[in-house]
């Protein structure tokens, strides 16, 4: 028997692809009937303070959330799409809730046995994507934080892990931490 009302609909999303160094996180976000809050985007267009804002009020009005994370050691055994895949898998089994449509952020299907729809753009489309980019960009930006106090070196507090020049040069000056993905390239930079 179907239910009646709205659809209950599941936004997933990553983030951490094209780093050099770090985990791959994902975000599921179920958000709670009548939650209405302006300024809800794909995390890339938005400020880091808009986005800590967002993700603030996103978790005090009791919306639902799961976040999965795999590390750099877990994305150099089985690969990015892979960990990309297990990172959204995991966060959807942390979120815990009955749905009844996935909307998943890009083009891959989730391998689960769950009404989806993958979405290319889903985080500047649907509004519980791009609620689910916004928590994964957070966390993840936490995290490279706090490795930035573990590795100074690198500067991950500047530039996430991603392959930015300065993170290139001290790639090429240090070479490779324990969270860096040893199956990615880069190109030197003096």
């Amino acid at each position: 028997m179907a239910r009646l009302g709205r659809p209950r609909v599941v936004g997933i999303d990553e983030v951490g692809r094209g780093c050099l160094a770090g985990p791959v996180v994902a975000a599921a976000v179920l958000l709670r009937p009548g939650f209405n809050l302006a300024g809800i985007d794909d995390s890339k267009k938005l400020t880091a303070s808009r986005r800590e804002q967002i993700f603030s009020q996103l978790v005090a009005a009791g919306n639902a959330i799961g976040i999965g994370v795999v590390s750099a050691v877990e994305i150099d055994r089985i690969n990015i799409l892979e960990a990309s895949l297990q990172a959204m898998i995991k966060a959807l089994v942390l979120l815990n809730r009955d749905c009844d449509l996935v909307v998943v952020d890009g083009r891959q299907r989730l391998p689960l046995n769950l009404p989806q729809y993958p979405l290319i753009r889903g985080d500047s489309l649907c509004l519980p994507v791009a609620a689910a980019s916004i928590i994964a960009k957070v966390i993840r930006d936490r995290q490279m934080f706090y490795y930035d106090h573990l590795f100074p070196q690198y500067g991950f507090a500047r530039h996430k892990g991603y392959g930015t020049i300065a993170h290139r040069r001290a790639l090429t000056r240090h070479g490779s931490s324990s969270l860096h993905r040893q199956t990615f390239t880069f190109k030197a930079v003096e």
